[in-house]
């Protein structure tokens, strides 16, 4: 925005030079007397202002780390002026910072176009930087705000970063140095809001610290987990609810995941920290059923009823046919065996006849 000193320059119409007497006005009325209101002479010179017939229309942003404590989020406001070109909005809250007293943000007309808004209004805005990264106001309410998490969809990737769709007309940065894997258009990604070292606002996926550890689920509640990082030496990181710490233990993942991957699990333990172990399967003695089924059901839809699996398969063969340990596959079969359905064979395992 341009200060009140840039705005274009207006000067006196129908003038001579100065000290000169008016052409329009002679200083004398229709009768030739003197007019009690000019004088004739005296007559401003080109150059100076007009008296402005309104509030200054426009005047300098603030700067962000000047409001870097409300940036990001959702406060009171109240409206200290209304102008052509939005309403200047200050905090109606109590605050010791004297410079977050004084500070008037622009709330840009088009939000509040169909609103009738006065001097001294209240109103709930979200402060967030425009594409000039000026401080300015909205009535929308985005994804999440600092601190908060949320998943968002991924518009644009570049070597730079991705930005993220949260519901404002400026997407979201992610920096590249925030993601933990290299994110692409279409993604769905969790993350947090922060502020860089230049008061921007930016995303990140790195929410490990940010995650609750009070759930209120217990030992084999089911809950639906969003895989957010992964360890080849522990495991599948978790959100539950997108807001709960959690893990697949690397033993528990019997198929393959990745990260965006959002799942139905299971709690099999609760730490005592708090945070929860999840396992990909049922208890043992319902999941036996359900894994004697899936035996019996690729047996019967294979070639002569026969499939090449056995006690001495390699685990990595067994986990990526049946998505299940090697331990639960024998005890599965040997579950079928001796309830008369298979035969168990050196070179695998077939029908009974």
């Amino acid at each position: 925005m341009k200060s009140t000193s840039d705005n274009k320059k207006e000067f006196n119409k129908g003038y001579g030079k100065p000290g000169a007497k008016s052409s329009k006005n002679s200083g004398y009325g229709k009768s030739g007397t003197k007019s009690s209101k000019q004088s004739g002479y005296g007559i401003k010179k080109q150059g100076t202002y007009k008296k402005p017939r309104i509030e200054k229309e426009k005047q300098l942003p603030n700067d962000p780390a000047e409001v870097a404590a409300i940036l990001g989020r959702v406060s009171c406001y109240r409206i200290a002026k209304l102008t052509p070109i939005g309403a200047y909005i200050s905090l109606a809250s109590d605050t010791e910072d004297d410079t977050l007293k004084s500070a008037e943000i622009l709330l840009p007309k088009n939000e509040f176009i169909g609103k009738e808004l006065t001097r001294e209004s209240l109103l709930n805005a979200f402060l967030y930087l425009d594409s000039e990264d000026r401080p300015v106001a909205t009535l929308k309410t985005p994804a999440l705000s600092i601190g908060e998490l949320a998943v968002l969809s991924c518009t644009e990737a570049t070597e730079l970063g991705a930005f993220l769709d949260w519901g404002l007309m400026k997407d979201l940065f992610l920096p590249f140095k925030e993601q933990t894997y290299k994110v692409k258009k279409g993604d769905q990604v969790l993350v947090t809001l922060y502020l860089d070292k230049s008061s921007r606002l930016c995303a990140s996926m790195k929410i490990y610290k940010l995650l609750k550890t009070d759930a209120p689920y217990v030992q084999n509640d089911h809950v639906d987990g969003l895989v957010y990082e992964l360890s080849d030496e522990h495991g599948a990181y978790v959100a539950v609810d997108n807001k709960y710490s959690a893990m697949i233990p690397k033993r528990e993942l019997v198929r393959s995941v990745k990260i965006g991957d959002r799942l139905q699990l299971r709690v099999s333990k609760v730490l005592a920290d708090g945070k929860l172990e999840l396992a990909m399967r049922e208890q043992s003695h319902i999941q036996l059923n359900d894994d004697c089924t899936k035996i019996y059901e690729e047996l019967k839809a294979s070639k002569k009823g026969f499939l090449p699996y056995h006690d001495k398969t390699e685990s990595l063969i067994i986990k990526n046919k049946f998505n299940m340990s090697k331990i639960a596959f024998k005890r599965a079969i040997g579950h079928l065996y001796k309830q008369g359905l298979i035969v168990i064979q050196e070179d695998g395992i077939s029908l009974v006849p």
